[in-house]
């Protein structure tokens, strides 16, 4: 018998860059693979290859499972391909509105009444994707509706999903194909406590449902359901072996720690001004038509306090960072003060922004591709998406350093789509560290990262807080990603605050 997947030789480019290098590979039916590697290391690329998303500048790649579903069903129409039966759930999404098909969101789209309606409900979402073929349909819209808990969601436009709620939506759909192979790239990303938990159990039964997967993951986070591990190279796949034999240990490489001497002369460039208040919210609540986003918040940061801002996916925690940083018109209506001052009493988005460094999956999911990772960095001095405005020399060299500060120098001239998911998220937590801004609004920011880049943040924002009066709210579903620098917790479950500690 054929294997299920046989990857012979394949090397692949995408932008004029080597993605993939000499790989061979092969999955036999039965068997559930996790791919893991450094990041950068190619494990999305790898499976964009399998998706046929990327062209292979040699070798071949031969889908078993599709010649064995030719054979048992050989009355398919002229169009239809083995990527029929192939399912992917990216690190981003690609939502569509209803006034043009091939119009995508925008950053601050769900903030806008008229175009937030714009977007598709869930449940006309899940509605229009149908089956890959009438056969083998063991996954229903009632099914996957009921699996990842999307009842209280069916009403509710894309484009309001949290970053969690738009990965289980995404996993969901991707069962709606009925595939027989389903590819996962870092499924875990976005999830809060709950639902990671609950994944392992999802896993298996989509196992057992006859679908093979296919998942780029940390050494941490691999399945029970998982039978073998591929640990990923530079574009090649270096080892194989099951998952029991695998040291999660030995498999880490130790982190590089950031040179605290330069960090220090960076946080100098830019002096910061003193706040009693930073920000000061009073009786907020936010409400969408009927759905109520927020209840009641009262929430005061000082100048120096490191909060982490905590609650599961759907609590609230994206609307309410979206009235601190500019983002939500809402905000100006409401009871806040921000840096000393009123919103509302004159002030523009601008003025806010300036002091504020700020990173988001919603961020991750929008932000322009054209610039490359230099431009990007700079950009946060004028806080716009992207470099849009004259460039000045001492600005270029400032971006370089905090690139070189985060071991990213080699990737300055290189456009931002041309580099890894990992890569990308560094470069705009450098562009929310340039103007050394007096809060730190960081959601979420290790996303991708692998453990050594994890630790190396970690290290860098302790050392921001020790030698500087920045402020900080950090949110994050994994408790250890946390900085030993935050002492303060606000926690909000379904908009209300339910420790304020």
């Amino acid at each position: 018998m054929p294997p299920f997947l046989s990857l012979r030789n394949v090397s692949a480019r995408y932008a004029n860059h080597t993605v993939l290098s000499q790989l061979n590979w092969q999955v036999q039916k039965g068997e559930q693979w996790a791919v893991v590697g450094e990041s950068g290391s190619g494990k999305s690329s790898l499976l964009k290859a399998i998706a046929g998303q990327i062209g292979l500048a040699q070798g071949q790649i031969d889908y078993g499972f599709y010649q064995e579903y030719l054979t048992e069903y050989p009355e398919q129409d002229a169009f239809f391909s083995f990527r029929d039966l192939v399912a992917e759930v990216g690190q981003r999404h690609a939502f569509k509105n209803f006034s043009s098909n091939s119009s995508s969101f925008y950053y601050q789209q769900r903030y806008h009444a008229t175009d937030s309606e714009d977007a598709p409900m869930v449940g006309h979402y899940l509605a229009e994707i149908s089956s890959s073929s009438s056969h083998d349909s063991v996954w229903s819209v009632q099914k996957v509706v009921s699996m990842f808990k999307l009842e209280a969601l069916l009403k509710k436009q894309l484009i309001k999903l949290s970053n969690g709620e738009t990965k289980r939506l995404l996993l969901a759909s991707a069962l709606l194909k009925n595939p027989k192979l389903l590819l996962l790239d870092q499924p875990l990303t976005g999830l809060d406590t709950q639902t990671r938990s609950d994944f392992d159990q999802l896993i298996t039964q989509i196992v057992n449902s006859g679908i093979t997967v296919i998942m780029a993951t940390s050494h941490f986070e691999i399945p029970t359901s998982v039978t073998h591990v591929a640990t990923l190279t530079s574009g090649r796949i270096t080892a194989t072996s099951t998952k029991e034999a695998l040291d999660p240990v030995k498999a880490v490489a130790s982190p590089v720690f950031p040179d605290v001497a330069e960090l220090k002369r960076l946080l100098t460039v830019h002096g910061q001004k003193s706040y009693t208040t930073v920000l000061h919210l009073k009786n907020v609540s936010v409400e969408y038509g009927e759905k109520q986003i927020l209840q009641n918040i009262n929430w005061k940061v000082r100048q120096g306090e490191r909060w982490a801002l905590l609650g599961p996916n759907g609590a609230g925690k994206t609307t309410l960072l979206s009235l601190l940083n500019g983002d939500n018109p809402q905000a100006f209506s409401k009871d806040i003060t921000l840096f000393d001052r009123k919103r509302g009493s004159g002030e523009t988005i601008w003025d806010i922004k300036k002091k504020i460094g700020f990173v988001s999956p919603e961020l991750f999911q929008f932000f322009p591709y054209q610039n490359n990772c230099l431009q990007v960095v700079e950009s946060g001095l004028y806080d716009t998406l992207g470099l849009i405005k004259t460039s000045y020399s001492e600005n270029v060299e400032l971006a370089m350093r905090w690139l070189k500060l985060l071991s990213l120098e080699e990737l300055a001239e290189k456009p931002l789509r041309q580099v890894s998911a990992s890569a990308q998220r560094i470069c705009l937590l450098a562009r929310a560290l340039i103007k050394n801004p007096p809060l730190l609004i960081l959601d979420e920011p290790c996303q991708g990262m692998d453990a050594p880049q994890q630790h190396r943040f970690k290290l860098l924002l302790e050392a921001i807080c020790a030698y500087s009066n920045t402020s900080l709210i950090y949110v994050s579903h994994y408790p250890q990603e946390i900085p030993a620098c935050v002492t303060k917790v606000l926690q909000l479950q379904n908009g209300v605050v339910q420790e304020h500690v």
